[in-house]
């Protein structure tokens, strides 16, 4: 798994706990919206960070730090995200995943070995406009499969959205609410311009 970010301490990314954040280089969507570019476009010029520093710094900080959250980028791209969320489970924390839903077969791995504590996926649009926001083709069927993976994991979760106009509508998050169904958790997050974006152009 490559590296390429860590956010020591945050008091919102792992609801009512304190977290690390660990952001892994490398993305198979390329969404317009995205503020992690220097993850996604530009990985090869960001410095790596090497695993084990990460776990000496979780170590020593055992003591109030109670989850780590991997994030991205995209983390299901990795075939040794399962190792590492095992090494940290054995390290006693918390963990929770961000995902896009688009490795439906790794989350379903994930939740069948009880390797994670909370996860968090993005749906990025109605399914008719996912390859537009996405900035890739997806495989629907996929964010389907991962959707009600998710839903009924048994473990807790949220799916959220961001609201990109003028990319998507009102009308486009109702249809969100279909598909995922009244009584789950979903969260939209307003879109914020920043130098970061990748496709700055579409915003301004």
């Amino acid at each position: 798994m490559k590296i390429g970010g860590l956010e020591k301490y945050s008091l919102i990314d792992y609801p009512g706990k304190v977290a690390c954040c660990i952001f892994v280089k490398g993305c198979n969507f390329r969404c317009p919206f995205c503020h992690n570019a220097d993850l996604v476009i530009y990985e090869n010029k960001k410095p790596e960070i090497d695993l084990n520093f990460i776990f000496s710094f979780l170590r020593e900080r055992r003591s109030f730090i109670d989850a780590v959250v991997i994030t991205g980028g995209e983390p299901t791209i990795f075939n040794d995200l399962p190792d590492v969320i095992t090494d940290l489970k054995k390290e006693g924390f918390l963990v929770k995943l961000d995902t896009n839903g688009s490795k439906s077969r790794m989350i379903k791995n994930l939740i069948e070995k009880n390797l994670l504590d909370y996860i968090a996926m993005d749906i990025k649009a109605p399914f008719e406009k996912y390859n537009v926001l996405s900035g890739v083709e997806v495989d629907i069927n996929e964010i389907k499969k991962s959707i009600e993976l998710i839903k009924y994991s048994g473990i807790s979760y949220e799916f959220r959205t961001t609201y990109a106009k003028p990319l998507l509508d009102d009308s486009d998050l109702k249809k969100i609410k279909e598909y995922i169904g009244e009584d789950a958790v979903f969260k939209i997050n307003d879109f914020v311009m920043s130098e970061k974006v990748i496709s700055p152009e579409i915003f301004t």
